[in-house]
């Protein structure tokens, strides 16, 4: 059987694109979580470019509010990551082949990594969060 991710992989990543040709990463964990597992979430509205304005999305805008924090991350939840101090990036945390996040990364379009693969690529999970049953 083949898993729905696939169909994603190589997809690009484009500043503001909310696809389904191309993504940001939080347009397309979005998308996934609308498209894969029937949660429409809000959109977040940020300059992917500016740091500042994606560190101030992820600890204070209205969107985060369809979630809450988790331990542990089952399939379907969203991972935030790190490669300093604070998040700046978003996937989605899938079950197989042992786990990893599917995310779509600046340059490189969209992937599937497990934590090792993606700790060698100097992102680090920070944070797990599952949607809001009621949204």
């Amino acid at each position: 059987m083949t898993h729905f991710a696939n169909k994603y992989i190589g997809l690009p990543w484009v500043a503001g694109a909310q696809g389904p040709d191309s993504f940001d990463c939080w347009g397309f964990a979005r998308y996934v979580l609308k498209n894969e597992y029937g949660h429409d979430v809000p959109q977040v509205t940020t300059n992917p470019d500016n740091l500042r304005d994606v560190l101030h999305a992820f600890k204070h805008d209205l969107a985060f509010q369809a979630f809450y924090e988790v331990p542990e991350p089952q399939d379907g939840d969203v991972v935030l990551m790190r490669q300093a101090k604070n998040p700046v990036h978003a996937g989605i945390w899938l079950d197989v082949d042992g786990g990893g996040v599917l995310h779509c990364v600046r340059e490189i379009g969209v992937v599937f990594q497990d934590v090792p693969s993606l700790n060698l690529c100097g992102w680090f999970l920070h944070s797990y969060y599952r949607v809001k049953e009621n949204i």
